[in-house]
């Protein structure tokens, strides 16, 4: 749960009073819910005394930022402190490459069912999610009765998520798919789509494909791979390492396939291109199948010039 659904359901739970002297809050780990009829709790305090503990976690925050000012340097000496903190970040970058390396060694998971999802056009099984591409990310995102917004909005921290998002045809270049399931009804996520402004595929989850991948009660990113209609599990990740997700990079890192791009250390076989020229305009993917010589003479020149290798 993001933080502030934490604090959130903390403040509710500290404000719920039962008839019977019990405090009764069912916190799920997506969404705060509150459950009367389950253990006969009563009306919740007054609004003010919410008011109060809220003004109180804002006060302690302040309080903890009042911290000394950073020091204050010449451009010699911060651009000298920046080549330092650049040599640790080309590290983690490698690190992050290597990682990337390892999850494309992953064995893969033989995934049994088929599955069942309501989308925007009926019944689709996990196969038909693909939409006809090699890979797919399927993100289960918290939007359902008892969940903390509902039926406004999905949870805070998955509604989050869902606005880092980047556009989808850089990622179908890479015959990958991005979808996102949820217990709520199609009627219901199209109507938060569309006041939300977000377009990515999402499909309701109405069997046990939460449960069997571990996103029944906390969310997560599932990479699958098909072979022609054989679907394999390749890779999971969940808590914060969902807080990277949303980029078309963090996206295909997960994936067996990768960025598929000629640098990575892939196992042998696995498709690569040059990188930087299968790069295009989002509203050009369709219409450039192939590869532009104009766009790739221009990487070629830019790599040189500038000495990009990573």
């Amino acid at each position: 749960m993001c933080p502030v659904c934490l604090a959130t359901a903390a403040l509710i739970a500290g404000s719920v009073t039962s008839s019977g002297g019990l405090a009764a809050v069912a916190i799920r780990k997506l969404g705060v819910k509150v459950s009367r009829e389950e253990s006969g709790a009563g009306e919740m305090a007054p609004r003010s005394n919410q008011s109060e503990s809220v003004s109180r976690i804002r006060r302690e925050t302040m309080a903890t930022s009042m911290m000394e000012k950073a020091k204050v340097v010449s451009q010699e000496d911060w651009l000298a402190a920046r080549e330092g903190l650049m040599e640790r970040e080309k590290q983690l970058t490698r690190e992050r490459d290597a990682l990337a390396a390892a999850r494309r060694r992953m064995p893969w998971q033989s995934v049994e069912n088929q599955y069942a999802f309501a989308g925007p056009k009926g019944k689709a099984s996990l196969l038909d999610l693909f939409e006809g591409r090699r890979q797919l990310v399927v993100y289960r995102a918290f939007f359902e009765p008892g969940v903390f917004g509902w039926p406004d909005h999905a949870c805070r921290g998955c509604s989050l998520g869902a606005d880092q998002v980047s556009h989808l045809s850089h990622l179908n270049a890479r015959d990958t798919t991005l979808v996102y399931a949820s217990r709520a009804p199609q009627p219901e996520i199209e109507r938060l789509k569309k006041r939300m402004g977000w377009t990515m595929p999402w499909y309701t989850i109405t069997d046990d494909f939460d449960v069997d991948f571990g996103v029944d009660q906390w969310h997560g990113h599932n990479a699958f791979i098909r072979e022609g209609n054989k679907v394999f599990r390749t890779y999971f990740i969940n808590s914060r390492g969902d807080e990277a997700m949303g980029s078309v990079w963090s996206y295909l890192d997960m994936t067996a396939l990768g960025r598929q791009e000629e640098w990575e250390d892939s196992p042998e076989g696995y498709p690569q291109t040059a990188p930087y020229k299968w790069w295009n305009w989002h509203d050009e993917y369709a219409a450039n199948v192939s590869l532009d010589p104009k766009w790739a003479k221009a990487v070629d020149s830019a790599r040189v010039t500038l000495g990009l290798k990573d």
